[in-house]
């Protein structure tokens, strides 16, 4: 993790894109290797409960404990950008969930796409 955020840092990626493209993936990928299995195995509650559970923890009492011990301003960038998408992706999951109860594999590969295009523009690449 440490190498690739040493990289990025030489390569001229600010701080912000890092901290929510490849830190966030790297510390993501318990969940994604839990939920996958999960998956794999058909325990679909399981595999949702993990994402979810994980997000809300990480937002809530990662979040809380962080402004809690260091408070920190919030950069402008992630306000104007970032919020608005994790807003949007929010509504777009419970509008998945809500309808017929279920992720489908569709709009598993609608949220895996609409993650590529949020990481490349955010990367500057798009």
């Amino acid at each position: 993790m440490n190498a690739a955020v040493g990289i990025a840092g030489q390569l001229g990626v600010s701080d912000t894109v890092i901290g929510l493209t490849v830190v966030a993936v790297g510390t993501s990928l318990p969940e994604l290797v839990t939920s996958a299995a999960a998956a794999w195995r058909r325990q679909g509650d399981i595999a949702l409960g993990n994402v979810l559970g994980s997000n809300i923890y990480n937002i809530l009492f990662i979040g809380g404990l962080t402004g809690a011990i260091a408070p920190t301003g919030v950069p402008a960038s992630i306000m104007a950008f970032d919020l608005w998408v994790l807003l949007a992706v929010s509504v777009v999951v419970m509008l998945f969930a809500f309808s017929g109860g279920r992720l489908s594999r569709k709009e598993g590969f609608v949220l895996v796409a609409a993650y590529v295009a949020y990481a490349a523009y955010t990367a500057g690449l798009i």
